[in-house]
């Protein structure tokens, strides 16, 4: 069997991880082994906040909503309460664009359910 050399593959790994690296700071942009491991926390990190994006879209919705409800003279859990009794199935993600897009049409919502 012949011979292979594995320089050309390690140095294109090599490569690979430090080029997914630039803009690091110190060490871990240019030695290996420090890089790989800055890699391998900001994947982690990456996967964690993908998941932690969802939950401030949803706290950032509901302080919409509450302001835009407060500035028409009612609470965020009276407004909330009141489109569960009248069975209005309006999420949150809607509520907070019509209350910041369209502000007459999120009005007429609150006369609505009051």
């Amino acid at each position: 069997m012949t011979r292979v050399k594995k320089g050309v593959n390690a140095l294109k790994s090599r490569r690979n991880i430090l080029k997914r690296v630039k803009g690091y700071r110190h060490g871990r942009k240019s030695k290996e082994r420090m890089a790989n491991e800055a890699i391998v926390h900001a994947g982690s990190y990456a996967f964690a906040h993908r998941r932690d994006k969802k939950n401030d879209f949803r706290k950032s919705f509901n302080v919409s909503i509450g302001a835009a409800s407060k500035a028409n003279g009612t609470s965020y859990s009276k407004l909330i309460g009141a489109l569960k009794k009248n069975n209005i199935e309006l999420d949150r993600k809607i509520l907070a664009s019509l209350a910041k897009d369209y502000p007459e049409t999120f009005k007429k919502i609150l006369e609505k359910v009051s």
